[in-house]
């Protein structure tokens, strides 16, 4: 039977080491490639008593996010996740200590949660820190990071498949534009990607189609007045990325008198809590966002029980949630 003193040698460290990372030490700080070379031995030498779970009471788990709590109630989207996360982490005893990119400490801690979108600086920096790091809404693939992500690509098939069953053709986009913190690196809207992608083979996009605003109410209210200044020449249903730009543009609609959906269809993006509750209720793909603040911190405790010698992504589908702002063409 492998010993410790045997998986200290074949990873290249100190017994020591090895029994404080197999016992999930918070203490401890230790590089990564360490951790996962130390999970590789006891894989290899079928070392078994580390498969005994770790007392997630004691686990630490980092959550640094992109908004601060001001800019969360601008659209819930990230807030319903940290809210998921934090009531899984009650669930199971485990203490999450929020910090800021600015103020990132030196604490040592089991697990990082990063939830938003981030450079490559940004990532860098959070790489740097010692234990798991799980990148959410963000996909960090590309600098090997884990990452747990939406299907984007799905969830516009979903859309487009919707507007053809209800005779549209002539589809409309109000796409995100947002940007990371610090370098003001601007993001490409990855539902715009998709929507491009999908509906360009079927000769459903037309550029004049599509209108660009921050991710907020007031953004989408002004957005779609300046389209409506300009054009006369309008689509028969929008798609929203956001349910937040699709409710302001129901408002500048409805203040032009275009009737929704009698007129114009739309359909945001998220299905946060306020969305069935307009006027009209609306129709929107739903992000299960707060069940995926909870499964963030599910997947982070798995990684760290069985360390994966490569980056791990999950996407998540989503859903249709069909209500009175869509009509057929």
């Amino acid at each position: 039977m492998a010993t410790i003193k045997d998986i200290a040698i074949m990873a290249g460290v100190s017994p020591a080491t090895v029994s404080r990372v197999l016992a999930y030490d918070a203490t401890l700080s230790v590089a990564e490639s360490t951790r996962k070379r130390i999970f590789e031995a006891a894989e290899t030498l079928e070392y078994t008593k580390h498969k005994k779970k770790a007392q997630v009471g004691k686990i630490l788990v980092r959550l640094v996010q992109w908004y601060n709590e001001s800019e969360e109630l601008e659209d819930l989207y990230y807030m319903s996740i940290r809210l998921g996360l934090n009531e899984r982490a009650q669930e199971l005893g485990i203490t999450i200590v929020r910090e800021s990119l600015e103020a990132l400490s030196d604490n040592a801690m089991q697990i990082t949660i990063a939830l938003g979108k981030f450079d490559e600086p940004q990532v860098r920096r959070l790489q740097r820190l010692s234990g798991l790091l799980l990148f959410v809404d963000f996909d960090a693939m590309r600098y090997g990071a884990h990452s747990l992500v939406i299907d984007f690509s799905y969830s516009l098939g979903l859309v487009l498949d919707y507007a053809q069953a209800l005779g549209h053709t002539k589809i409309g986009m109000l796409a995100g534009i947002e940007s990371t913190k610090e370098s003001d690196l601007w993001l490409t809207d990855q539902r715009y990607i998709a929507f491009r992608t999908l509906a360009e083979p079927l000769g459903l996009f037309n550029p004049q189609w599509i209108i660009q605003a921050p991710f907020h109410v007031q953004d989408g209210y002004q957005a779609m007045q300046e389209f409506l200044q300009h054009t006369d020449n309008l689509p028969t249903i929008f798609f929203a990325s956001s349910d937040a730009l699709a409710i302001g543009a129901i408002q500048a609609l409805q203040e032009e008198g275009i009737k929704i959906p009698q007129e114009i269809s739309i359909i945001g993006f998220n299905d946060i809590s306020v969305a069935q509750y307009v006027t009209p209720a609306l129709t929107t793909i739903k992000v299960h966002t707060h069940w995926m603040g909870g499964l963030a911190l599910d997947h982070a405790l798995r990684l760290l029980q069985d360390a994966s010698p490569i980056a791990q992504k999950i996407m998540l589908a989503t859903e249709l949630k069909v209500r009175d702002s869509t009509a057929p063409a």
